[in-house]
């Protein structure tokens, strides 16, 4: 099992920035992904970005250039989402996620549902 703790959510102004946090504990696999999900209130569940074992990304296009994506897998490992020039369509409940026997080599480490995921941390852009 694998436990996802999110954290770092709030209201911002659009243009400003923010940081996502995710505690990640339980046994991951040596091949892994941990991603950053999202959705809008009457929109679709949405891939943001990811990171798979290898530290290979990918982003969804809406956000590449303003999102990054990073990890810490020292003792505790955490997953972070660095937001910057954030706008109102970014606006949305964001989600940890991982997944076993992943890669993001090739791009298709976000196309799909992840075995877990956190509950979640609500992001607001105002313009």
């Amino acid at each position: 099992q694998v436990q996802l703790v999110e954290s770092g959510g709030g209201s911002v102004q659009a243009g400003g920035s923010l940081r996502l946090s995710c505690e990640v504990s339980g046994q991951l696999s040596k091949v892994y992904c941990l991603g950053w999900f999202r959705q809008g209130e009457g929109k679709e569940d949405e891939g943001v970005a990811a990171i798979d074992s290898d530290g290979v990304t990918q982003y969804a296009n809406s956000v590449k250039g303003r999102f990054t994506v990073s990890r810490d897998i020292a003792a505790n490992k955490t997953l972070y989402l660095e937001m910057k020039s954030l706008k109102p369509e970014d606006t949305a409940r964001y989600y940890c996620a991982a997944d076993h026997s992943c890669t993001c080599i090739g791009g298709h480490c976000l196309g799909y549902e992840y075995k877990y995921r956190g509950q979640g941390t609500q992001v607001t852009v105002s313009s």
